[in-house]
């Protein structure tokens, strides 16, 4: 395939960033996306041009690293994969391809397409542990007792890989469906419990700290993630935040 790409570039979070046009050539269609643009900065750093920088890490969907948004989609056309899981066969020879950085002020580019998404650190240090008896007298883990139905949800909310493509897809820039998941992780088992109201408390502060915004229900979130975080989580922590309150 070839194809014309339009990236933003950016030297650093101080410059002013603007797209630039490149052009691709036989690219093949069982590439990933990340694969793709490394034959972009192949060819750049063979003229002696800068490559374009972006986050990458595993390559197998599961760091969270990967971040670009990608035809006004963040991760692209596909669904349930990341950047990195994105193949080229989801384009057509010719296509013009535009890809940007995940954009929200909570989310400050670095360079390029590389953000700084610490924010999401901040918010899970505010609140997101638990205590465990640490004293040899620790309770085994199987000992204790969790219906198959709350282990099964607080696995699905542990999914999340906290790439912010919530906040990317969302108009409002909200980090609700990550600041969810991660409240209800806990909450669902027993294990989190003793920090419960602590925890929503101070994850929902630093969140609002971070400056993002709030949540509308348009469920935007939920369609882009990788790893379909569902609403319920949203709705479990503000009943969460509601009970730690009173």
């Amino acid at each position: 395939m070839n194809l014309t790409l339009k990236i933003w570039r950016q030297k650093d979070s101080s410059s002013k960033g603007q797209m630039v046009d490149y052009k691709v050539t036989e690219i093949s269609e069982h590439m990933s996306f990340l694969e793709m643009i490394d034959v972009l900065n192949e060819g750049l750093v063979a003229k002696g041009e800068e490559p374009v920088a972006f986050d990458h890490d595993c390559r197998e969907g599961i760091c969270g690293m990967c971040s670009m948004y990608i035809n006004g989609e963040a991760h692209g056309p596909d669904r349930g994969v990341t950047t990195c899981q994105l193949h080229m066969r989801m384009f057509k020879d010719g296509d013009t391809i535009t890809i940007e950085p995940f954009r929200a002020a909570a989310f400050p580019v670095i360079k390029d397409l590389v953000v700084d998404r610490s924010a999401f650190d901040r918010i899970q240090h505010a609140g997101g542990y638990i205590s465990v008896n640490t004293s040899g007298n620790t309770q085994d883990a199987n000992s204790i007792p969790i219906s198959k139905q709350a282990a099964d949800t607080a696995m699905d909310a542990a999914t999340c890989i906290g790439c912010g493509a919530c906040v990317a897809t969302c108009k409002n820039s909200s980090a609700m469906l990550f600041v969810g998941a991660k409240v209800s992780q806990y909450a669902l088992l027993p294990q989190g419990q003793v920090e419960a109201a602590d925890r929503v408390k101070n994850m929902v502060a630093q969140m609002d700290l971070e400056g993002f915004g709030n949540c509308t229900n348009t469920g935007a979130c939920e369609v882009e993630c990788p790893k379909g975080i569902s609403l319920d989580n949203i709705a479990r922590m503000n009943r969460e935040l509601m009970k730690a309150s009173i």
